[in-house]
């Protein structure tokens, strides 16, 4: 086997692919913004019109590219927005998925997280707007749902910041391990 192939998939390419995924008006863009500052650049996916927005981030002391998805609700694509998505964790595998769900219409949004599970992707699960959540007084329980899925689930206001830095924590966490990260098995 070739050091290529043995090394962990983080250091197979000098920079790592963090990809945000969600559904429309979730607060991708916000997050985008808020992880990589003003580096910034907008460009067409190959072969279409559909823009990705790319920037550079240093998390951890690794840099990291970073990519902002047109809005999707599902793996299976019906607009041309969800086929480049899909296309773009798929073909091109990113290190770390950031699923930014909207955490007052959670049971609508869970659907795409589990298929991006199933897709075999490393999945972190961010509830955004956790503070209009919290002042309809819904209440989630972050941590069974963390250990339901297997994987880390971040409560998060993107607008004040809340969640970023746990954000980064845990795709350093992804990135150091070289391979898929997941929440130990429930007991």
């Amino acid at each position: 086997m070739s050091d290529s192939q043995s090394a962990p998939k983080s250091r197979q390419r000098s920079v790592a692919r963090v990809v945000l995924v969600g559904n429309p008006n979730v607060g991708k863009s916000v997050l985008f913004n808020r992880l990589t500052g003003r580096y910034v650049t907008v460009s067409n996916y190959p072969g279409t019109t559909v823009e990705i927005a790319r920037g550079q981030a240093v998390i951890g002391g690794q840099n990291c590219e970073v990519l902002d998805t047109p809005g999707m609700y599902s793996l299976t694509p019906i607009t041309e927005e969800e086929r480049v998505a899909r296309a773009l964790l798929l073909r091109e595998r990113p290190d770390v998925v950031v699923h930014v769900v909207d955490a007052k219409n959670l049971n609508r949004m869970l659907a795409l997280t589990l298929q991006l599970l199933e897709a075999g992707l490393p999945v972190i699960l961010l509830l955004n707007m956790m503070d209009e959540a919290e002042r309809l007084h819904l209440h989630i329980d972050h941590h069974a749902l963390a250990k339901k899925l297997g994987i880390p689930v971040i409560p998060a206001s993107l607008i004040s910041g809340r969640g970023v830095e746990e954000l980064r924590s845990i795709v350093n966490e992804y990135l150091s391990s070289g391979q898929d990260y997941h929440l130990p098995a429930p007991d």
